[in-house]
C-alpha cells in the first residue's frame, strides 16, 4: 500500500460538511414558518368540517 495511512478525523468531516450547508435567510425562515402554521390551521378546520358532518350523518341515519 502506496501512499497515507492515516485515517481523515471523523469531527473534521463533520466540520466540513457543516460549512457546506446554505442556512436560509431570517425572513425565509419566518415566511416559511408562516405558511406551514396557515395551511395547518386550514387543514385543521376542514377535518373539523368533515368530523361534524359525518357525525351529524351517522346520528342522522342510526336515529331512524
Amino acid at each position: 500500500m502506496a501512499g497515507n495511512n492515516e485515517k481523515p478525523s471523523f469531527f473534521k468531516g463533520v466540520k466540513a460538511e457543516y460549512n457546506k450547508v446554505t442556512w436560509p435567510t431570517k425572513d425565509d425562515v419566518i415566511k416559511e414558518t408562516v405558511s406551514v402554521v396557515c395551511i395547518s390551521a386550514v387543514l385543521a378546520g376542514l377535518i373539523a368540517l368533515f368530523d361534524f358532518a359525518i357525525q351529524y350523518g351517522i346520528n342522522y341515519i342510526s336515529s331512524l
